[in-house]
């Protein structure tokens, strides 16, 4: 058989499994971090699109994206933020640790769903954040980060309700209730 006709089939991004083998979150990021634009896993194409640019002076703080295998009550997977100082490309897998999430009821089409936000730190070592669950980051970081979710959805026609934080302990339930 010739090269070109040995094709090994490879999983879609979406279609991975939650966990890797050493039980790390996946995050797979969709949105790097500093970017003005909110980039989007399009399946059907296997790619990246563009689905808007923030408004005028804001950008990602830390690298947005999604948990594989999962599905919101927006119909898209979980929504993730890894907090950490480096910036990746669109599609890399991060292994993470969860450190909570931001639990957020949106008006979408006049019907109030959740769409929390997991919020995860890589599992790695290295320059980044050092906290183990969501309680050890300071509140001004924790309203910055609820003030960003709230003014990224401020002009796209969603309403966005903040209605608190829950620890690490609680995105396992979370991951297990949202599993496709």
């Amino acid at each position: 058989m010739s090269a070109s006709n040995h094709h090994i089939a490879m999983p879609a991004l979406c279609d991975l499994a939650p966990h890797d083998d050493e039980g790390n979150l996946r995050v797979i990021v969709e949105t790097p971090r500093n970017s003005t634009l909110k980039l989007a896993f399009d399946p059907a194409c296997d790619g990246f699109v563009v689905k808007r640019e923030l408004m005028l002076g804001l950008s990602f703080p830390y690298d947005f994206g999604f948990i594989p295998g999962t599905r919101a009550d927006d119909g898209d997977p979980l929504d993730a933020m890894v907090l950490h100082s480096a910036c990746s490309p669109p599609g890399a897998i991060l292994p993470c640790r969860a450190l909570g999430f931001v639990a957020v009821r949106q008006n979408d089409d006049g019907h109030w769903i959740e769409n929390h936000r997991v919020i995860a730190a890589p599992a790695w070592d290295g320059h980044t954040v050092r906290a183990e669950n969501i309680s050890d980051l300071s509140k001004d970081t924790l309203h910055e980060l609820e003030q960003f979710f709230v003014n990224t959805a401020y002009f796209t026609g969603k309403k966005l309700k903040i209605t608190g934080w829950r620890p690490a302990r609680e995105v396992a339930g979370l991951v297990a209730r949202s599993k496709r």
